[in-house]
């Protein structure tokens, strides 16, 4: 068996008790009675229903989900509905951690309109049995059982079902549409199409994502043994169960049952933040394209569910007005001209008004030139030192970026070229439009077997102060040391303005907070660029 390799840095586990305990802060923790599971259901219980003013009608209720657990859920409807008038049906499971409440505004906004509403916390978590899966088959079951139970018990019309979610939900909403025929329409926010990429992409363990997932399913719920042999696993960073920890990511990825999606023909949107740190917005574009059916791609500013979250609240919210636009023209036929708009809906980091987007066609057709950017200089770096840049903090990030224009910055001249390759561009004439995937390819010498790095791209201004762009983090291991070996990297997808009189600067070092790394101490790494083989930076432009 392959000997376990690095735990945590303990400035990674210092952060993931911050997280923990930041959760917890925001109401997180469950009440004693989600402490055990809950007993198994074999009918239906009502255990509350309340009529609004708006005309809407609330009920409570447990039913029964995949294998009789219990699934604690509540019915939003029209109050004045009759049983013989069947309404479209939106099934709504309930993000990672949250209770059935959550989207409680916007299922009585979807009721209002005429729709029947299911919303069910997810097994494992709050009042709900059963144990944690992460969107494994228990969880897809769950939601086909929730649909049978809302056909049987509430005036849901069997020909008009449609499933969203937050997170979590999303992720389980996109798999069930490939499980289950019934399910017309998918509204996805923020969510993943593919988990290993998410968490473990570039063979690299996203440890403040995954570490902050564990943490408040432990503080909510009630983790499945599987989950804790993965989490076991993945943090020891045992190469021995790295194919079992792909296999049990790709069960719980909609990437995975994309031919199956296709053919039940659900009108699928996606929407997605630019620097969401736990699903990163990749795996959705990539998904995107290979969509057959109705599709709708939006990426906008934030990070992890931050341009969702106003609407939870009942606020104003542009996400959630185009995710009740796209149920009502595929559920209800409605002709409001949402499948008339470019399917690709895309809104700059640095632009001034957060709601205005750029339509285009497709993905691919998102930039318009690819600019190359030439990486010459041999780099040697040491291992095992922070440079100074680095990606950020889980959730807090992206949304400094999202509400203050503010992301991660660094000072490029002051960093410490031992410890951080750099390379920079001359300053540009005019505004450079970055719109889609950065790519990286370079030639890495190790003098040992194992090893990360992370690239970062800045905007830099004239002071030198650096603004991240984008970044992402590339392990390797088992190589022969001192022998050179290509590396391709993709950042994470990205678009950003950089202003005219500013430079662009690449930054690869050995450490950031938000990634376990690999490199043994005292360990060094060079970047070169062979004649046969140059070095260089691919960045996605649009004019």
């Amino acid at each position: 068996m392959t000997p376990a390799r690095k735990a945590l840095r303990p400035t990674t586990a210092v952060v993931l008790s911050i997280t923990v305990m930041t959760g917890a802060a925001f109401g997180l923790a469950p009440s004693t009675a989600a402490a055990a599971p809950a007993p198994a259901a074999t009918a239906t219980a009502t255990t509350a229903s309340t009529a609004t003013p708006s005309g809407v009608s609330i009920r409570f209720v447990d039913i029964p989900g995949d294998g009789g657990v219990n699934l604690a859920a509540n019915v939003v409807a029209p109050s004045h509905a009759a049983p013989s008038h069947r309404l479209p049906l939106v099934v709504l499971p309930t993000s990672w951690s949250l209770p059935q409440v959550e989207y409680l505004a916007q299922a009585k906004k979807l009721a209002e309109t005429g729709y029947v509403v299911l919303t069910y916390n997810t097994r494992g978590f709050w009042q709900s049995g059963g144990k944690i899966e992460t969107a494994g088959p228990p969880d897809i079951a769950d939601a086909s059982k929730a649909i049978d139970w809302a056909l049987a018990n509430a005036p849901a019309d069997p020909d008009h079902i449609g499933m969203a979610g937050l997170s979590y939900g999303a992720g389980i909403s996109l798999i069930a549409a490939g499980a289950d025929p019934r399910i017309k329409a998918v509204v996805a926010m923020s969510g993943w199409t593919d988990l290993v990429g998410s968490i473990y992409s570039g063979r690299t363990q996203h440890s403040q994502a995954a570490g902050l997932l564990a943490g408040a399913g432990a503080l909510t719920g009630r983790l499945s043994e599987e989950f804790r042999r993965i989490l076991d696993d993945f943090f020891s960073s045992d190469l021995a169960k790295e194919k079992d920890l792909i296999a049990w990511g790709e069960k719980r990825s909609a990437a995975t049952y994309l031919d199956r999606i296709n053919a039940h023909g659900a009108a699928i949107m996606l929407g997605n933040s630019w620097n969401d740190s736990i699903f990163p917005p990749n795996s959705y574009a990539d998904f995107f394209d290979k969509l057959t059916g109705p599709k709708r791609l939006e990426l906008r500013p934030g990070d992890h569910a931050t341009a969702e979250l106003t609407g939870l609240l009942g606020l104003p919210n542009t996400t959630w007005n185009h995710a009740r636009q796209w149920l009502d023209r595929y559920l209800k036929g409605e002709r409001n001209g949402i499948d008339r708009q470019a399917p690709v809906q895309l809104t700059s980091r640095t632009a001034a008004d957060g709601d205005g987007y750029e339509g285009y066609p497709s993905w691919s057709a998102v930039p318009s030139g690819q600019r190359r950017v030439p990486l010459a200089a041999t780099k040697k770096v040491t291992a095992n030192h922070d440079s100074g840049a680095n990606g950020g903090t889980v959730l807090l990030g992206g949304g400094l970026d999202q509400f203050l224009k503010l992301p991660p910055l660094a000072s490029i001249p002051l960093l410490p070229r031992s410890y951080a390759a750099v390379w920079q561009t001359a300053a540009s004439a005019r505004e450079q439009r970055v719109r889609g995937t950065v790519k990286l390819h370079t030639t890495v010498t190790g003098d040992r077997s194992d090893g990360t790095a992370v690239a970062y791209l800045y905007d830099v201004g004239p002071l030198g102060i650096g603004k991240l762009i984008t970044h992402a983090p590339f392990t390797f291991h088992d190589r022969v040391p001192g022998t050179p070996f290509g590396m391709d990297l993709e950042l994470f997808s990205t678009a950003y303005d950089v202003p005219a009189g500013h430079r662009l600067a690449l930054v690869v070092d050995t450490v950031d907070p938000l990634y376990i790394e690999h490199n043994p101490g005292g360990a060094h790494l060079t970047f070169s660029s062979p004649d046969a083989d140059p070095s260089h930076l691919t960045i996605p432009v649009r004019d």
